[in-house]
């Protein structure tokens, strides 16, 4: 199936449908994996289990990122090649991201104490990931607050590609700025640092929650694109002259 063939809607749907259950049987596979290795993974020599509140953070942290570059593209979509889609994929991603940020804001707070006696300091990098949460709440509330979803969509569009100048600012904030976080450790010139007894689990909970990302991601969609259906039924329904 070309890409240009999931511009249908049905066709879509029907892909939706058959991929779904692979999807939730792998996230649930990928999650027993991970969770598995991060119980057997050493207590840190410094951080002590603390450590350990990693494997649930860094994936967040990444997806928050990750989810926002989704709908970037489909922010292009929709300004630029219009598919019909595109509005579909980033108004079904973007409560997605506010989640998955929320829980790095969170698991950041928490691991943030015991090791920098503090929940919350107002460095680059906390403040920027929160702006990006910010900005998650604020498109939610664009796609509700304007009525033509023509409109919305394009509206959103523009916000989306303009708050994806943050996403730099949140990677570089800790070469940019003196701020709290060490430098990267996985995804970095010459290798990662971390241990294999943490780097390990810590990529297969990263690739357990992107997998969660796509089946959400797909059964939001499928939702919205029936909701869409509904709304355009109930509008031709209210058009027609009374009998």
């Amino acid at each position: 199936m070309a890409l240009i063939d999931l511009a249908n809607p049905t066709r879509f749907l029907a892909l939706a449908g058959r991929l779904l259950p692979w999807c939730a049987v792998a996230t649930v596979m990928l999650f027993a994996i991970g969770l598995y290795q991060s119980w057997l993974a050493p207590d840190d020599y410094q951080q002590g289990a603390t450590v350990k509140i990693m494997f649930i953070h860094v994936p967040n942290a990444w997806l928050s990122m990750f989810v926002w570059g989704v709908m970037s593209v489909s922010a292009l979509g929709t300004l630029v090649w219009r598919h019909p889609l595109a509005d579909v994929a980033a108004k079904a991603a973007a409560p997605l991201g506010a989640a998955f940020t929320f829980l790095a804001l969170v698991t950041g707070s928490l691991w943030g104490r015991p090791m920098w006696g503090t929940y919350w300091e107002w460095d680059a990098r906390l403040t920027s990931v929160l702006i990006l949460f910010l900005m998650y709440l604020g498109l939610m509330a664009l796609w509700r607050a304007v009525d033509d979803p023509s409109r919305a969509a394009r509206a959103a569009a523009i916000l989306t590609l303009v708050g994806a100048i943050n996403l730099p600012i949140i990677k570089f904030s800790v070469d940019w700025w003196n701020t709290l976080h060490q430098g990267a450790s996985v995804l970095r010139m010459g290798g990662p640092t971390l241990d294999r007894a943490f780097l390990v689990p810590l990529l297969v909970m990263a690739v357990g929650f992107t997998a969660l990302f796509v089946t959400l991601h797909l059964a939001a969609m499928r939702n919205e694109i029936l909701r869409r259906r509904v709304r355009s039924l109930q509008m031709l329904q209210a058009s027609r002259p009374a009998a």
